[in-house]
């Protein structure tokens, strides 16, 4: 069994659960708005959301222009004409309040803090993923967190994983392993980087990508397992 000294987490839908955060975001946007948020708008957004994150993974557009421009996008295919930026600061206000655990994900770093230098590993918004980790209760159980919009570059990119590796305190990436729900951010950004990958798949989507985790894990606890390692907090 290989040991492992350092864990690198993803955020959303790892460890916080960020659909439901977006659900309650995007209605009370709707609301300000005082337009019905349908079953179809809902995915549409969800749609153009996906398609400009994965743009931005690509290293094909900027941050700025996946939230500044995803609102605008949208209300432009139902013919109304919104100011994007406005909108994303109005729903970025409502998004910061979502900080609800993934089932597990607080018992699981509270035994692991101890055990092994842990670490955040997430693309996205300094300031949102800074509130809803601080909210939570994990901001201080990590020794320290990257967040995207701080280093420059994104996952999947290798050069985001060397700026987290160089300021990492005696990093080995033999010893390393990232835990994340996304195939194209966090296990394609592992490989790239040489680290082992951890997908973390609790609906049990099929993996129809050419990339092969070193494991997949469909409840946070199943990690104790590729760890060797008791739970404690059973």
């Amino acid at each position: 069994m290989k040991e492992y000294r350092t864990l690198l987490f993803d955020v959303d839908d790892t460890l916080l659960d960020f659909r439901a955060a977006e659900k309650l975001a995007l209605r009370l946007l709707f609301e300000d708005q005082k337009t019905p948020l349908t079953t179809e708008i809902e995915a549409d957004y969800r749609k153009i959301n996906q398609g400009l994150w994965r743009s931005f993974e690509e290293g094909k557009i900027d941050q700025n222009e996946v939230v500044n421009t995803r609102f605008l996008i949208l209300f432009k295919e139902y013919g109304i004409e919104v100011d994007g930026a406005l909108l994303e600061k109005k729903y970025r206000g409502y998004l910061e309040e979502g900080h609800q655990h993934v089932n597990g994900a607080f018992e699981l770093i509270m035994d692991l803090q101890n055990k092994y230098d842990l670490y955040i590993v997430t693309n996205g918004v300094s300031k949102t993923q800074d509130k809803r980790l601080r909210d939570s209760g994990l901001y201080p159980l990590f020794k320290d967190i990257f967040v995207s919009e701080d280093t420059g570059f994104q996952k999947p990119m290798k050069e985001y994983f060397d700026y987290v590796f160089a300021r990492i305190p005696d990093f080995s990436v033999e010893h390393g392993l990232i835990i994340g729900d996304s195939l194209s951010s966090d296990i394609k950004g592992g490989q790239l980087a040489g680290l082992d990958t951890c997908w973390f798949n609790p609906d049990m989507i099929p993996n129809e990508t050419e990339m092969v985790p070193t494991y997949e894990i469909h409840k946070l606890n199943e990690l104790y397992r590729i760890l060797n390692v008791s739970n404690t907090q059973a």
